[in-house]
């Protein structure tokens, strides 16, 4: 398995899209494919906002993206690790952790001290096993969520 960025592979930014809108649509009711299509577009390669693919010979495995907001709600914290998607085919195999922790140490490379992500409670204990700590617990639209924090120089 190899990580690379989303620039490497142009051809990919249409799955991927539909990919995100079907997993993390429920949170974005009025999200579109296209406004998908054009966020990843707008990812830089080496500056926030950024998207990593993890990828093996039969093809792409997973994502991870690095954005200054993740949600219009929750603006007080940043940066956030977001939009962790593993394909049903991949999971159980280490990529989401692999990504998880690509993300960590690219965001310590653009000197950011502390990294945020939000995910629903089946997923703390995951992100507590990489090394993450509970930060908050909110509301965000119909979901209950935890604000987990990691340190990139800890990490």
């Amino acid at each position: 398995m190899r990580i690379v960025n989303l620039h490497d592979r142009p051809a990919l930014l249409p799955a991927l899209a539909a990919a995100h809108v079907q997993a993390f649509g429920e949170l974005l009711p009025d999200w579109t494919l296209l406004q998908a299509e054009q966020e990843l577009r707008a990812q830089q390669r080496d500056a926030i906002p950024c998207t990593w693919l993890a990828e093996d010979d039969a093809g792409w495995l997973g994502s991870v993206s690095l954005l200054h907001d993740d949600h219009e709600q929750i603006r007080g914290w940043s940066p956030w690790l977001a939009s962790l998607y593993v394909q049903p085919r991949a999971r159980g195999k280490g990529v989401g952790a692999q990504l998880v922790r690509h993300c960590v140490v690219q965001a310590a490379a653009l000197g950011v001290p502390i990294l945020y992500l939000y995910c629903e409670a089946p997923m703390v204990d995951w992100y507590l096993g990489l090394g993450w700590r509970v930060h908050t617990q909110l509301q965000l639209g119909p979901l209950a969520i935890t604000v987990m924090a990691i340190g990139t120089r800890d990490s």
